[in-house]
């Protein structure tokens, strides 16, 4: 119907005009220029009458793959309304397939390359993220760290969950640094942290954010729990404190094992008990260099 509707709007309507015109004129120059002057008038308004039947055809012409465009989602409309797609816009119950095999598609009239836009735009989408992604990394390796950035450390116990979130003045070390030279100073601080961390516990890091104004830096600990007895071991010909469960460092120190009494340093060879800390602070202030 709405083919029809523009063939008449760009065809018939014009066409019907352009006669009720033509008629006009010719009767119009019998009345004022009666014998051979109608003659005159009448070629002329033939030959304009050509003259706009030609351009109405170039109009048609150029706007007949609209038209036909026209029809033809007309009609896939009146097949999707009839048969296809119903009218609570639910899908048609139709299935076709090769003799039963599973192989069958849907009778809704889509196929997987009614799809091929949708697939395309969502991968679009991707990579618009994906740049702007890349983007924010090379604005963040361009800003450095300053004086006034402020060092927050989020110390977690991994035993109990807990999170202890402090504010500090950025080290002189990393004042200066891009976001790719701080992740590498931590990377290397993680591989060789200072023995006072490793006797907190200390287990990995994680870099949690960068900025100019802020860097976040997450510590996770298991920390030592407190004991009342210990062990003195030795490791590398130094004597390191155990806790009283002979698996945790309580301590390392600088006590070489050959600057101890001889019958001492058989007793920490073989695990030496010392029953409080007030006994091993008595130890250490004795032997430390």
């Amino acid at each position: 119907m709405g083919f029809w509707k523009s063939f008449s709007f760009f065809c018939i309507y014009p066409t019907i005009m352009m006669g009720i015109g033509f008629v006009g004129g010719v009767v119009a120059a019998e009345y004022f220029y009666p014998g051979e002057a109608v003659s005159r008038t009448a070629l002329r308004d033939l030959e304009e009458f050509r003259t706009e039947w030609q351009e109405v055809r170039g109009l048609l012409e150029e706007n007949s793959a609209e038209l036909k465009t026209l029809a033809a989602v007309q009609a896939a409309g009146d097949i999707f309304a009839g048969e296809g797609i119903l009218g609570d816009g639910t899908l048609g119950n139709e299935t076709s397939g090769n003799g039963g095999s599973g192989n069958g598609t849907s009778g809704n009239g889509f196929s997987q390359g009614d799809f091929g836009d949708g697939q395309a735009a969502g991968e679009g989408s991707l990579e618009n993220q994906s740049d702007g992604e890349d983007l924010q990394e090379a604005a963040s390796l361009g800003e450095r760290l300053n004086a006034d950035t402020d060092y927050v450390l989020e110390e977690t116990d991994l035993r109990n969950n807990s999170v202890v979130e402090t504010t500090w003045k950025l080290p002189a070390k990393y004042i200066g640094m891009n976001r790719e030279e701080f992740l590498l100073a931590m990377d290397s601080y993680e591989a060789s942290p200072p023995l006072s961390e490793l006797e907190r516990g200390f287990v990995d890091l994680e870099v949690l954010s960068f900025s100019r104004d802020k860097v976040v830096v997450k510590m996770n600990y298991e920390y030592v729990e407190p004991s009342n007895s210990f062990y003195l071991v030795v490791q590398d010909d130094y004597v390191v404190v155990y806790l009283d469960d002979k698996h945790t460092i309580y301590m390392h120190t600088d006590i070489l094992l050959k600057d101890l009494p001889e019958q001492m340093q058989q007793d920490i060879i073989g695990w030496m008990y010392v029953p409080d800390e007030e006994s091993l602070y008595n130890f250490l202030e004795t032997y430390s260099s």
